[in-house]
């Protein structure tokens, strides 16, 4: 009887050390995922950064050309 149980400690134990080994592969993986999703998403505020809308420039732009416009219209 003495056998009986160490064999299912035995074999209890590797399938413990078995999950363990899996949850920590899948801890590494979602830390992987969790850099590319970080990558990706700096991607995306420099797409959105680069491809603003034109009202944010159109103000500067027209205080940059106001002495063009002055000029043309004493013509």
């Amino acid at each position: 009887m003495q056998t009986d149980a160490w064999v299912t400690l035995v074999l209890g134990a590797l399938i413990i050390a078995a999950a363990a080994l899996g949850l920590v592969r899948v801890i590494f993986h979602l830390v992987a995922v969790n850099k590319t999703l970080a990558n990706v998403f700096g991607g995306v505020e420099v797409i959105a950064a680069k491809t603003s809308t034109v009202p944010t420039v159109v103000s500067s732009v027209n205080d940059s050309l106001r002495p063009v416009r002055d000029f043309c219209e004493s013509i």
